[in-house]
């Protein structure tokens, strides 16, 4: 599990465009599977950086009501094409994905 993610820098701001790939089981979807409203697992919690200074460029906290393979769009300044955004995740269960892009 990882994520895809793209930069685009246009008139100073940085686009991005990022897809994280994650089941996203919510409680509802863990309870008729298995019974048990703790196996559910979606990511809780999102990040990115800049491999050049490591300015954080987003933080944030999620919950279940994110779809299979999320997308998250978000822009920012402050950076220059060729550096890198990246991006990591946190789900329920602590495991965690990683995804890098390119600004161009």
């Amino acid at each position: 599990m990882g994520m895809k993610v793209k930069a685009k820098l246009k008139n100073g701001v940085i686009n991005v465009k990022a897809m994280a790939k994650h089941a996203m089981t919510t409680y509802n979807q863990a309870e008729k599977k298995t019974g048990n409203r703790e196996d559910a697992n979606f990511i809780t919690h999102i990040s990115a950086t800049l491999k050049s200074n490591g300015d954080t460029v987003l933080d944030m906290s999620t919950s279940q009501f994110l779809s299979k393979n999320p997308i998250f769009k978000f822009k920012f300044k402050g950076a220059e094409k060729g550096d890198y955004v990246l991006m990591t995740w946190t789900d329920r269960k602590g495991k965690t994905g990683k995804g890098k892009g390119k600004i161009k």
